[in-house]
């Protein structure tokens, strides 16, 4: 399973399986304390049907380095500050 990452904003992302939308990560909290980086599934499967490594919905940590790190090391791309026809290219 291959994820990958697209940056929408700053703390947030389209959570990518094999090139398909299956959720987001976000961060929530201010950016010096209570931090926390949330991926969750945009659908709430049954346990035997998430993807790996989903065992929940969704899963927080403390930085987006160790969701990384859970998720494989996505790729992560940025559509941050581009507009729709520049996306599309």
């Amino acid at each position: 399973m291959t994820y990958s990452l697209i940056q929408l904003a700053p703390g947030a992302y389209d959570l990518l399986l094999n090139g398909e939308v299956i959720g987001s990560v976000v961060r929530t909290g201010e950016r010096s304390n209570n931090t926390v980086w949330t991926a969750e599934l945009l659908e709430n499967l049954p346990h035997g049907q998430r993807p790996a490594p989903f065992v929940e919905v969704e899963h927080t940590f403390l930085t987006l380095e160790p969701l990384c790190d859970w998720l494989g090391d996505p790729q992560v791309k940025s559509n941050f500050g581009r507009s729709a026809i520049a996306r599309s290219a």
